[in-house]
């Protein structure tokens, strides 16, 4: 099991590294809600992503579309990865794009699959741009099962698919190597990150998440220090994902983190 790094803060205070954040979107900068268009960013929190982004590379990468993910943070500066890292941009022409030859077979899915969740109330199907989303979250306990069973229908037909299940969600997206974690690895290399003087912290609390955990802990870095790992069914007092964040941000702007550097002066 990944260790919390709430359980370490002061020896990751103490670190000379390069510090770098990653961020999920759902669950860690907003609460989960029943229905995900619901999920706004409070300005509180916008405004916490904005002085953070002045200071240390900031990267959000989230299953929602990039255009959805960075409409709702709305903040400059900061790297955004789309559809769990298929898409992605960032300042300076930061670009990289996978799974448009996949698209086709998307839309064939995502009509077979809405029909099926037809038959199923309360089931919400939601069209991304790389992925078709079934949710489940406000279905009855005893029809869940009937969404993931449509799921794997779909799945079955259409092998240049492959299933991945969230937090009360499944979802198709494209058979390719590629996940949150592979795209973490990916902006470590392109933004100059991957030292070993570089800090990652990766913050989130969706089975997606682990990819990027484990894609960290392979790396090579400190990573008993630095991840939080997705929570136990067993009733806990840990913090919510959000509270993680202020957390950590709370040390930063405390100036107690010596790989921190402080914003340039104005006029300078």
């Amino acid at each position: 099991m990944i260790p919390s790094a709430l359980e370490h803060v002061q020896e990751i205070a103490r670190s000379d590294d390069r510090l770098a954040v990653f961020l999920d979107y759902d669950g860690t900068l907003t609460p989960i809600v029943s229905h995900p268009e619901d999920a706004w960013l409070s300005d509180s929190m916008r405004q916490t992503l904005r002085s953070l982004a002045a200071r240390v590379p900031v990267a959000i990468l989230s299953g929602r579309d990039l255009d959805d993910v960075r409409g709702r943070v709305y903040v400059d500066g900061i790297v955004y990865a789309g559809s769990h890292g298929f898409d992605i941009a960032g300042a300076g022409g930061l670009r990289r794009e996978l799974g448009a030859a996949y698209l086709p077979v998307l839309d064939t899915a995502e009509t077979e699959l809405r029909e099926a969740l037809d038959e199923i109330p309360d089931a919400q199907l939601e069209r991304k741009h790389f992925s078709v989303a079934a949710h489940y979250r406000n279905v009855n306990e005893n029809d869940a099962f009937s969404v993931a069973l449509a799921v794997d229908a779909v799945a079955a037909r259409h092998r240049e698919l492959r299933r991945m299940d969230g937090k009360k969600v499944y979802e198709l997206l494209p058979d390719i190597d590629w996940n949150k974690g592979k795209a973490v690895l990916w902006l470590l290399e392109t933004l100059g990150l991957e030292g070993r003087n570089a800090l990652p912290i990766y913050i989130g609390d969706d089975r997606t998440d682990e990819d990027a955990f484990l894609a960290l802990k392979k790396r090579g870095v400190a990573t008993d220090l630095l991840l939080l790992p997705r929570p136990s069914r067993r009733p806990s007092k840990r913090p919510s994902r959000t509270h993680v964040f202020g957390h950590f941000w709370c040390r930063l702007r405390r100036r107690e983190w010596p790989g921190f550097a402080r914003p340039p002066a104005r006029g300078v």
